[in-house]
């Protein structure tokens, strides 16, 4: 094992195989040629699937996760989907619905309403989501758990905006602090849609400081390697 490396890292690349690593291959080759399909959900890691949803008025993807995991499969920020989709999270199950922040309740209601799963948000955001008709069960802590991730502070862009840490997994989920506009890159929303950019920044400086590889974002192109290296790209054109 390399000096610093997590003792489960080696075990779960091992795990990867080949077949995964193809999935992950051809992912890539998506994203690289504009978008997915949403007609159904693809496995881009093990256990974590995605499903898109094109924004005409961004000019790129809004991305919707199902992370499997034996302690309860978490729905991260479901946004619109065909019949086919809903379909196939009702038959993979939802214990919960993970919102990262007020504007992500997008698809939420639905899936609640077929999968019967709860639905989370940190509390500074919550009741923006029910104005929008999105029922919320739980409340999200700095530091608590939600399925297999660690909830991390994220805010700036709204104050209630958090990201979703799987240290054994190297995997971050961020909704709206960043977004991957360019394939393998991040950047910042506009000022004007930010609450506080300099708290953003602050929030994205404690991100980097977390040991991930894979960057899973809400918005645009996922990293499924070098995340942590793209959100510290974009740090150095930040102001400090």
């Amino acid at each position: 094992m390399r000096s610093g490396e997590h003792p489960r890292r080696g075990l779960l690349d091992a795990q990867e195989g080949e077949d995964a690593r193809a999935r992950r291959s051809a992912f890539a080759i998506d994203v690289r040629r504009g978008r997915c399909e949403s007609s159904t959900m693809r496995e881009i890691l093990p256990g974590i699937f995605t499903w898109p949803w094109f924004s005409q008025r961004h000019g790129y993807d809004f991305n919707g996760y199902l992370v499997v995991d034996g302690s309860g499969n978490v729905c991260v920020d479901p946004v619109e989907m065909d019949e086919k989709v809903l379909a196939d999270l009702a038959s993979k199950g939802v214990s919960r619905i993970v919102l990262t922040n007020r504007n992500h309740f997008r698809a939420a209601a639905r899936v609640k309403e077929r999968t019967g799963a709860e639905v989370a948000i940190h509390p500074a955001d919550a009741q923006f989501a029910r104005d929008k008709g999105t029922p919320i069960d739980a409340e999200l802590a700095h530091g608590g758990r939600a399925g297999p991730f660690t909830v991390v502070d994220a805010h700036g862009k709204s104050p209630g905006e958090v990201a979703l840490y799987w240290p054994e997994r190297r995997l971050l989920v961020v909704g709206d602090a960043c977004v991957g506009k360019t394939p393998g890159e991040c950047a910042l929303l506009p000022d004007a849609v930010l609450d506080d950019k300099p708290a953003l920044c602050a929030s994205l400086r404690r991100l980097a400081a977390l040991d991930f590889d894979a960057l899973l974002l809400g918005d645009g192109h996922p990293v499924l390697q070098g995340g942590r290296q793209a959100l510290e790209r974009l740090l150095t054109r930040l102001p400090s």
